[in-house]
């Protein structure tokens, strides 16, 4: 190592100190980064496995921008960003990642976001999966001007030509992140190691508890057998919904989508994708499709062959009509039900109905649906 790299590798050592000072937790999950110094990125870039830096640059950069633009790839590398792009557009993938980091480094004092630096504080507390849903939406969106590291994973021709050389695979990548999470989290868990924000443990807890797409959700229910169902509701034993059985029988699911006002014309066209989407793939489910706004639309019956009918709403949001509406449909199943919705309604009490909530990008909380199992459309 040349005496250059050396006087480099100490300024990484010393933000790693302040960092101990400033926020023990991030200063116990940098000791698990990997950093390397080139001249093939602009400012820092990370592809995963790895924290670049541009030599030159770099070094330049006043303290506090130092320390912003370290923690900034850490939190890239380390929430599984590059990974978790997959196919998405790379530039609005880039500018959400962003916006999350860059929401969770203003909340530290002894840090300075370069100028410049994407924030959008109406979108950072969601997952960057869901702001990336929200932004590409849009007409317009945050340009990346001098945010060089956000450029970062960007990088591409030198980050293609450092992926062929990976002998480590995406899961290996994950489990790795995954462990220094808990490892960090459990280094810091003692008195006087720091408070952890709120927006940092929900965006952790995507890593370590990551969200299934709700159609793996679906399938699990179609795949479960009567020696396979710990944890499984017991009352759909008797009613045969098992893959074993699909050859005879069918699932029956009660579909609900939200037509209320707080709803876009491009949601609901997602929605009614969704639903046509789940149709084709499982064609042995029976499906009855329901509308709700304040009031409930339907039954409609549908199948992977059929169109579905005009959508009819656009008044309050009120999910207690949905399931007064099925009490009378069958009185000898409990069918799954799924709500496609905002999430942003009146409830009724738990309904002892097996529903599968799938919320918009930006919907409500999942905490605050009272009842039901709550994922992503993303």
């Amino acid at each position: 190592m040349n005496r250059e790299h050396v006087e480099l590798y100490d300024l990484i050592k010393a933000t790693q100190l302040r960092l101990r000072k400033s926020s023990p937790f991030f200063a116990a999950l940098s000791l698990f980064s990997k950093v390397e110094f080139t001249m093939n990125v602009r400012i820092a870039a990370t592809d995963g496995l790895k924290i670049y830096f541009n030599s030159q640059n770099f070094s330049k950069l006043k303290v506090q921008e130092r320390d912003a633009i370290f923690l900034h790839e850490l939190l890239h590398i380390a929430l599984l960003h590059p990974i978790r792009k997959k196919n998405r557009d790379a530039l609005i993938f880039n500018i959400a990642a962003d916006i999350v980091v860059n929401g969770m480094i203003s909340e530290l004092k002894d840090f300075k976001l370069p100028e410049g630096a994407i924030r959008d504080s109406n979108l950072e507390y969601l997952s960057v999966e869901e702001i990336y849903e929200i932004i590409q939406c849009r007409s317009e969106f945050p340009k990346l001007k001098m945010i060089d590291l956000i450029k970062g994973f960007e990088e591409e021709d030198y980050l293609k030509k450092i992926d062929k050389n990976k002998n480590l695979s995406v899961m290996d990548i994950e489990t790795y992140w995954k462990r220094a999470i808990n490892n960090s989290l459990a280094m810091t868990s003692t008195k006087n190691q720091g408070i952890i924000s709120n927006k940092l443990k929900r965006n952790l807890n995507q890593i370590v508890n990551p969200q299934l797409d709700w159609k793996t959700i679906l399938w699990r229910y179609l795949v479960k057998t009567p020696s396979d169902f710990s944890g499984f509701d017991r009352r759909f034993l008797y009613q045969k919904l098992y893959l074993e059985e699909l050859s005879i029988d069918t699932l029956e699911v009660y579909c609900c989508i939200d037509t209320s006002g707080s709803i876009s014309k491009e949601v609901l066209t997602k929605f009614t994708s969704e639903i046509k989407a789940i149709l084709s793939s499982y064609p042995l489910i029976k499906c009855r499709l329901f509308y709700s706004d304040s009031e409930c639309y339907g039954p409609y019956e549908i199948d992977f062959n059929g169109e579905l009918p005009l959508p009819e709403g656009g008044g309050g949001t009120d999910f207690s009509p949905f399931f007064k509406a099925i009490k009378y449909q069958d009185i000898f199943h409990l069918p799954l039900c799924i709500y496609l919705t905002d999430g942003y309604g009146i409830y009724p009490e738990d309904t002892n109905v097996e529903t599968l909530w799938v919320i918009t990008p930006g919907g409500i909380d999942s905490e605050k649906v009272p009842f039901g199992y709550v994922c992503r459309l993303i």
